[in-house]
């Protein structure tokens, strides 16, 4: 049960920032970001938070940053 307390808002933290940023760079940047820390907080040690900035860093890439709409 703990592992899950710690992952559901790690989870939902990395969601929101997957897609920040207009480029894919910035995307990959942001969701690298967010992965490291989901991966620290559930692993707790260098390999786990490594792994997590990967899978952040490919989530954040292939998303695609929401439409705007014309004014």
């Amino acid at each position: 049960m703990k592992p899950f307390l710690k992952l559901a808002p790690a989870a939902a933290l990395l969601t929101l920032l997957s897609a920040c940023g207009t480029t894919m760079e910035q995307r990959a940047a942001t969701g690298a970001l967010g992965g490291a820390v989901v991966g620290q907080a559930i692993g707790g040690d260098t390999g786990s938070t490594v792994a997590g900035a990967a899978a952040g860093a490919v989530a954040g890439a292939v998303t695609t940053p929401p439409r705007r709409r014309p004014n």
